[in-house]
């Protein structure tokens, strides 16, 4: 959208001129996604797909700076389309014209791409490479050139449509996280791979949206609810339901697994005499950092949030890594024990102590009832659906005011008075994270002994069926 909003306040005051503005910043998005795929991506394709999501996510961060470095912090509103400025009645409403020019743009699109993937050579290879990267090369086709070309035709679409929006919507540094999870939640509700399903998927998703503005209120069995407010996840909602019901989108198929993707991780191993000297060594620093508390006043808090942020972050890499579950909503689970300890301590008038045992329980809770669901999907579609459930817990709490504060929280939270000064409850987390740190890490390490022992068994028992003699 900058891009085309430069070009066409510069060059777009013809009609010529506007569409050629706008198709040339398509063109220059495109290939500055190919400079992108050749320097970056191009490195990382045998990589675990997760790298490659934290790669690209590490990218729209640094764009995002970009911008905010090359055309300021202020909100861009980019000139009207010439001639299409007006608007036409239609059932009483007034459509702007511009806005049917997009409805017919749409579909064009869609066809383009469609046939372009569906009945040209270069479609029929890049779903080979999709399928078999390895046979694809071996018959002498150029897998770098082609990947290279994908990103350019994904990257010059991305970048028409954010164009076509200029003249609808201010260019803002707030768009990429605004229009990414809208986007995931097209391509995966459509089924991955499938073009004419997110088409559909975007019909459905915005006809609903516009179904809840267009009810408002509804009242069923003297209770009022407000659709309007339905709208902040009516998509992930959607989302939800489709992963449930149909695992692979509503247009998609079960995914294979492409040749030449990444080795499986290794298994876990049991820490090594000098990793554990290490470890000791944290444990008693962390121990004796109070002793500077007079010095630096602040510290004890600082480190209370570092080893809280070091929790949060193992708990994660706990089901990324040795769960092998890739999670995109891990923090719903955050808010669940946080918002729990809150309401069993202000709400129910528990002390601090028996919040801070009961609030994780909610987060359990949580845990167990969306993971019955998601723990059915793999890749994408388990990221995305658990995704979907954390949105739909952060539109539940931002939106019940009366218990959870709305977008204020559950303010006057104070802690017991043992716990008041900040050295007490530093050393209650460090405890906390120690003993966490090593349950988790004897559990872990009998349960991947059990598994080498597994291992070894099943070896031993094919050498021996080696050495039998036939019959």
């Amino acid at each position: 959208m900058y891009v085309a909003y430069s070009l066409t306040s510069r060059f777009g005051a013809s009609v010529a001129d506007f569409w050629s503005s706008v198709t040339g910043s398509a063109l220059a998005v495109g290939a500055i996604g190919a400079a992108i795929e050749a320097g970056v991506l191009r490195r990382i394709y045998r990589a675990p797909e997760l790298f490659h999501l934290l790669a690209t996510f590490a990218l729209v961060l640094i764009i995002r700076d970009a911008a905010l470095y090359l055309w300021g912090p202020e909100d861009l509103f980019g000139p009207r389309a010439p001639h299409l400025e007006g608007a036409v009645q239609m059932l009483g409403h007034a459509l702007p014209t511009y806005d049917l020019a997009l409805i017919v743009i749409g579909p064009l699109v869609l066809f383009a791409l469609w046939y372009a993937l569906t009945r040209t050579r270069w479609g029929t290879l890049v779903r080979a490479a999709s399928a078999d990267r390895e046979m694809l090369g071996a018959l002498g086709v150029n897998q770098a050139w082609l990947f290279t070309g994908v990103f350019f035709v994904g990257a010059f679409l991305a970048g028409l449509g954010g164009a076509l929006q200029v003249p609808r919507m201010s260019a803002n540094l707030s768009l990429d996280l605004e229009i990414i999870g809208n986007v995931f939640v097209v391509v995966v509700v459509g089924g991955m791979g499938s073009i004419p399903g997110a088409f559909v998927a975007a019909l459905l998703i915005a006809e609903i949206k516009a179904l809840c503005i267009g009810i408002g209120h509804v009242s069923i069995g003297g209770i009022d609810f407000s659709l309007s407010k339905f709208t902040l996840v009516a998509e992930f909602v959607v989302m939800a339901v489709v992963l449930v019901l149909r695992p692979w989108g509503l247009f998609g198929r079960a995914q294979s697994i492409a040749r030449s993707a990444a080795p499986a991780e290794q298994p876990l191993r049991s820490a090594t005499r000098p990793m554990k000297i290490v470890a000791a060594i944290v444990v008693i620093a962390l121990a004796l950092a109070p002793l500077a508390a007079d010095a630096f006043s602040y510290m004890p808090v600082l480190f209370v949030e570092i080893m809280i942020a070091v929790l949060f972050a193992a708990s994660l890499h706990f089901i990324m890594g040795p769960g092998g579950m890739h999670s995109f909503g891990h923090a719903a689970y955050f808010g669940l024990g946080a918002y729990g300890a809150a309401l069993f301590l202000k709400v129910f008038a528990l002390p601090m102590e028996a919040a801070l045992v009961l609030g994780p329980l909610i987060a359990c809770i949580g845990a167990i009832v969306f993971g019955w669901f998601c723990v059915r999907l793999s890749g994408v579609y388990l990221a995305m659906l658990t995704l979907a459930f954390a949105q739909i817990v952060w539109s539940v709490v931002y939106q019940w005011d009366a218990v959870t504060g709305g977008s204020n929280g559950i303010l006057g939270i104070w802690p017991s008075p043992w716990l008041a000064s900040p050295v007490a409850f530093y050393y209650l987390t460090l405890v906390y994270l120690t003993l966490v740190f090593a349950i988790v890490g004897v559990w872990l390490c009998a349960a991947c002994s059990s598994r080498r022992l597994v291992s070894r068994c099943a070896q031993a028992a094919i050498r021996r069926c080696a050495r039998k003699p036939s019959a």
